[in-house]
């Protein structure tokens, strides 16, 4: 892949890590169940993000807009491998159109799962072949698009024992929240200098 052609892909490949790094655990030993996600972006001057709509049958947040990735399997050496194994079987993408820019720190959802997203530049233009098992539909907005403080807030949540402040972005018919937000909300406070504050401290169990 050519070089990275915007400024904001360029921060990104500058500022955040690149480590690559196996798994710190075993799969038994881990403290949560461990997955990864591409937070896939394309090579262009206006990058776009890579989303897509969970497919409504399954068990867990269908319908909900989400980052091609999911569990940790067996033969997956690292957090990359899985991301990347994963975007190819859900969205089609080859581990050849995938470059590595860097990592964010790992991330505990609400229903007990740390997720390590892996940020890359995959080609503006991308022929995509969804897996009708996972996605119902894939979107690619502009990245800019949720450095917008208009589309972001905070809502309250109550979640059995204590509320909590989860994050929300307003796209089009969608609300993108939990996680994706969050992940969504780290990007473009480095790639765009932001600002938004998530408040809560990602690194434990919600």
């Amino acid at each position: 892949m050519t070089a990275v052609q915007s400024e904001s892909l360029q921060r990104l490949e500058r500022e955040l890590p690149l480590r690559a790094s196996p798994w710190q655990e075993s799969m038994h030993a881990a403290e949560f169940p461990e997955a990864g996600v591409l937070v896939a972006l394309t090579n262009e001057p206006r990058p776009r993000v890579l989303l897509g709509r969970r497919a409504l049958h399954l068990p867990l947040h269908p319908g909900e807009v989400a980052f091609a990735g999911g569990k940790r399997e067996p033969g997956d050496d690292s957090p990359w491998a899985t991301a990347i194994r994963e975007a190819c079987e859900e969205v089609g993408l080859t581990p050849q159109q995938i470059r590595p820019l860097g990592e964010l720190e790992p991330l505990v959802t609400r229903t007990g799962f740390r997720v390590y997203p892996c940020v890359a530049a995959v080609p503006a233009q991308l022929t995509l072949q969804v897996d009708a098992a996972e996605f119902d539909s894939v979107l690619m907005p502009e990245l800019y698009a949720f450095a917008d403080r208009s589309r972001f807030r905070l809502e309250v949540m109550f979640d059995g024992e204590r509320n909590r402040k989860v994050p929300h972005y307003r796209f089009s018919q969608d609300n993108i929240w939990g996680v994706t937000a969050a992940i969504l909300a780290l990007v473009v406070n480095v790639a765009y200098d932001a600002g938004l504050d998530l408040q809560r401290d990602w690194k434990e169990q919600p």
